[in-house]
């Protein structure tokens, strides 16, 4: 009668670093969802609620008052339009020169192409705060404040050093066989930017258009800085003007948030999938 063998699974030996690593991970899990939680918690509560310390406390009641005040308020349609008339020219225009700019220093590099490439690159570590005072006096000069058009400026000039790191990354993993064969056949460069280097780019420009548009939309500072009339301001400088009659209205601001929130969420849900793919194939290689 032949004997039959049981194997029995292996278990893993008990790891005390790996419990207190998940115990770590699930504190600081916590600790960057509170601010979310709060924001929701006091959407849906009365401002006297709040006022009394009941701001983490579960409601008894939901009380949906601030979304209707949110969605009724005459200024906040213009927020979001305003909002969205800086944040799609500054992305578009942004990834359009980081893409120009980031096929040149990969794949047409000149002399001199790595010193200007590193001066680019450097804007990524220029403190905006430093530059505030004399943009502002430069666009006061031509006329400009209480416009859109400097936030425009400004977000794609902040956004040129990433895409262009990004991008020239991306660049240089794609093959140059791909563009001489190209050549062979009698594209000119442009032809093959079009047609063999954007189409493979694709993860890459998610993720730019992913951080761009969450970047833009999220701005505070230049927003601040550039306009000065209800019309022209922004969602997010819209959210902190937003006041009760006697109080900071915390419900209605936190309702707002949460709706302001939505259109970033809907680009990261849309982009997703190209989103992961582009940060370990252009944003980790040199």
């Amino acid at each position: 009668m032949a004997e039959t063998t049981v194997s029995v699974p292996s278990v893993a030996p008990f790891n005390p670093w790996k419990v207190v690593l998940l115990i770590c991970v699930g504190c600081l899990a916590l600790l960057f969802l509170a601010p979310t939680v709060g924001v929701l918690l006091s959407s849906i509560k009365t401002t006297r609620e709040i006022a009394f310390g009941e701001l983490w406390t579960i409601p008894g009641t939901i009380y949906w008052g601030n979304f209707i005040e949110v969605l009724t308020n005459p200024s906040v349609p213009q927020y979001f339009l305003n909002t969205i008339f800086v944040t799609l020219p500054a992305t578009i225009l942004s990834i359009i020169l980081g893409v120009l700019a980031g096929y040149v220093f990969s794949k047409l590099p000149f002399a001199g192409s790595n010193l200007l490439f590193l001066v680019i690159i450097s804007g990524m570590f220029f403190p905006p705060q430093v530059i505030l005072i004399p943009l502002f006096q430069f666009f006061n000069s031509l006329g400009l404040i209480d416009t859109l058009w400097p936030i425009i400026c400004v977000h794609t000039a902040l956004g040129i050093p990433i895409c262009t790191l990004l991008m020239r990354n991306f660049f240089a993993t794609v093959p140059n066989a791909l563009r001489e064969a190209a050549i062979l056949e009698g594209a000119n460069e442009w032809q093959v930017l079009i047609r063999v280097a954007l189409p493979l780019s694709l993860p890459a420009i998610a993720v730019l258009a992913t951080l761009q548009f969450t970047w833009i939309w999220n701005d505070f500072l230049w927003p601040l800085i550039f306009t000065q009339s209800d019309e022209k301001r922004t969602i997010m400088v819209g959210i902190v003007n937003l006041k009760g009659q006697y109080s900071v209205a915390w419900g209605v601001q936190g309702a707002l948030s949460l709706i302001a929130s939505l259109p970033t969420l809907i680009v990261f849900l849309f982009f997703q999938r190209y989103f992961i793919k582009g940060m370990t194939m252009g944003a980790v290689k040199g």
